[in-house]
């Protein structure tokens, strides 16, 4: 039988420990929730492999390296409203309600909102509204967010969803041009947002994120 318990303890101390995750929050939450509940019941078994997890549709569940390290930098405290964008199963949702104090969770696929309200209730978290919505629109009626989280690449962040960020909050996210993927943090500061690359990732794009097209003459 698969040991889940023991997959889970070695993605934190082999994946992520070795990949400068050090907060001890953010690897008491992936030690805590079980990644396995939120991925096609087929690949239960590749729930822990440091890769994305496909579930349909262009969506997946990041690499758990890449989100812990987002998670990380993000600097994620227990009084912090935290905006979620591509909520998909829900995992990542169930590691922000550990961190944060409340989180607004984002998800345009109905299908997967479906699967990730089931998954929620079933761990009792109580903290996260879930929305099914445009990715691209965020949720404007909760912001100001201390903390953004984009759950996948972006060809470029929009504005629409700076915007929600509060005085002094992170955004965290990939963007990505062609096949280059570098995870970045957004600060707003005296009312202006900048933005920094931190590692590079290569994450898949979010519906909805996408460069648009040029025009062809």
């Amino acid at each position: 039988m698969f040991d889940t318990s023991a997959a889970r303890l070695n993605m934190v101390e082999s994946q992520l420990r070795t990949n400068k995750v050090t907060d001890a929050a953010v690897l008491d939450a992936f030690l805590a929730v079980p990644r396995e509940r939120f991925v096609p019941e087929h690949l239960a078994g590749n729930a822990y492999v440091d890769e994305d997890i496909p579930l349909g549709n262009g969506r997946f569940l990041l690499e758990p390296m890449v989100l812990a390290r987002l998670l990380q930098i993000a600097g994620i405290g227990p009084k912090d409203g935290v905006l979620e964008i591509g909520a998909a199963t829900g995992y990542a949702t169930a590691l922000l309600a550990r961190l944060a104090e409340r989180v607004v969770a984002v998800e345009s696929d109905q299908r997967l909102v479906a699967i990730a309200r089931a998954r929620l209730q079933e761990m009792q978290v109580g903290n996260v509204t879930l929305l099914e919505g445009r990715l691209e629109e965020g949720y404007p009626a909760g912001a100001p967010y201390e903390v953004i989280v984009i759950g996948g690449a972006v060809a470029a962040i929009p504005d629409a969803i700076a915007r929600q960020l509060a005085e002094g909050g992170r955004l965290v996210t990939v963007v990505k041009s062609g096949a280059l993927g570098h995870a970045v943090l957004m600060t707003r500061t005296r009312g202006a947002v900048s933005q920094r690359p931190v590692f590079d990732a290569g994450t898949g794009l979010l519906p909805g994120f996408a460069a648009a097209p040029g025009f062809v003459f």
